[in-house]
């Protein structure tokens, strides 16, 4: 059977798994997997069970221990990864890793958040487009590609993850540094309608200043807390209007941002406040190196804190996310992936940055080629991501399987 045949076949076989696929992905968002508070064991779970009835091979759950969930603010998560062999010793490994937990519904919703309504050609949900259609689009890609099995080499792992609301540091970088998973590809979770081959980091840093409280009435016997946060709130909105003079080089990113996320403090309205903490946002485009971003931004508090007598500040990394690529267009998997997306949805497929920053790093990192390609609109707006009546287009659903076995079925091929 020639390639052509093969791929007409691929497509053939979606169209008429279309009913599972769907029932698949419904089933995935009636499961709560809120993060926070972070108890994704019953997905998890589920995941392995349908895995298990798929006839996968070497479907394991990896129980991440619980001194590394509490680390990261979580309160049980697992990994599942399952495998494809299409043979035994030879060509590449190639992970489809998605994620399972899904942020909070929040207010506003007009649909039950986990009932997975099918209205007018769409299914809503929490997690439906962000990204458990993800995890239903790749499972059944694969699943595709095991009717063409003889014509392909190497082998798929499936590797879902639960952590990525916080971070992907007990998901795809637990599974990668314990070699649970060992590819020479990866693809994670992205939309329809482009390939991402590069985006943000983050840094994430928390200012606690630390005062003296005294009575409103005797303020001079206190050292204002707040009065120093606040000097410091002026000084990072005025390096944060200084950002917009740095310009990425990658199509999709623009420039850095800055963005005050809490803040807390004071004890009562007639108390000189003695604790402020407040928390932020700062996003790196990939020009940038992060470690001097953050040693900037010490520095620049510090400066300030230092004017004020009595005060005293801690400063303490949440987080710090490294940016990715950009991956080079010519490379076979997005060459793969452009023809692919032609062939299914017509015209020439956008290839771009993304100011997000998500799991795919944690390969890039690692040495492997990624990028991000999945079931979705052209945005997260679009697709209500984060927000209230969240939902996916089941025409992009079934797209996107389409374009991710066609362009494995190229990656793989003998």
């Amino acid at each position: 059977m020639s390639g052509v045949d093969s791929k007409q076949r691929l497509l053939s076989i979606i169209e008429k798994r279309q009913t599972e696929l769907v029932r698949f992905l419904r089933e995935l968002v009636a499961i709560p997997s809120d993060n926070p508070p972070g108890d994704c064991w019953r997905i998890a779970q589920y995941v392995h069970h349908k895995f298990v009835d798929y006839q996968f091979k070497n479907v394991n759950q990896y129980d991440v221990p619980e001194q590394d969930t509490a680390t990261v603010g979580m309160k049980r998560a697992a990994n599942v990864v399952a495998y494809e062999h299409f043979s035994e010793s030879e060509g590449v490994e190639i992970t489809l890793n998605s994620h399972g937990d899904v942020v909070p519904p929040g207010r506003g919703w007009t649909r039950d958040p986990y009932g997975g309504e099918l209205i007018n050609g769409k299914l809503f949900g929490r997690g439906a487009a962000v990204s458990k259609s993800d995890i239903a689009s790749f499972t059944f890609a694969t699943l595709a590609l095991r009717e063409v099995a003889e014509e392909l080499t190497g082998r798929i792992s499936l590797a879902i993850t639960f952590d990525e609301e916080t971070g992907g540091e007990i998901g795809p970088k637990w599974l990668l540094n314990r070699k649970l998973i060992q590819p020479d590809i990866a693809i994670c979770p992205g939309f329809t309608h482009s390939v991402v081959n590069a985006h943000n980091g983050c840094l994430h840093m928390e200012i606690k200043i630390s005062g003296k409280q005294a009575h409103a009435a005797e303020p001079q016997y206190g050292h204002d807390a707040l009065e120093a946060m606040t000097a410091v709130l002026q000084a990072l909105y005025l390096y944060r209007g200084k950002l917009t003079e740095k310009k990425s080089r990658v199509p999709g990113i623009d420039s850095p941002t800055l963005v005050v996320g809490t803040i807390h403090g004071g004890i009562n309205t007639n108390v000189v406040p003695d604790e402020c903490i407040v928390r932020f946002d700062r996003r790196l485009i990939p020009e940038e190196d992060p470690e001097l971003v953050e040693r900037e931004l010490e520095t620049l508090i510090v400066n300030v804190v230092e004017k004020f007598q009595g005060a005293q500040v801690k400063l303490k990394r949440i987080l710090l996310a490294k940016s990715f690529g950009p991956v080079p267009r010519n490379t076979p998997l997005v060459q793969a992936f452009k023809q692919n997306w032609s062939e299914v949805m017509g015209g020439e497929l956008k290839i771009h940055g993304s100011p997000l920053y998500t799991d795919a790093r944690h390969f890039y990192e690692a040495g492997i080629p990624v990028i991000l390609f999945g079931a979705g609109p052209r945005t997260l707006l679009e697709a209500n991501g984060h927000r209230a009546d969240e939902h996916v287009n089941i025409d992009d659903l079934i797209n996107a399987t389409k374009i991710v076995a066609t362009s494995l079925y190229d990656l793989l091929k003998k």
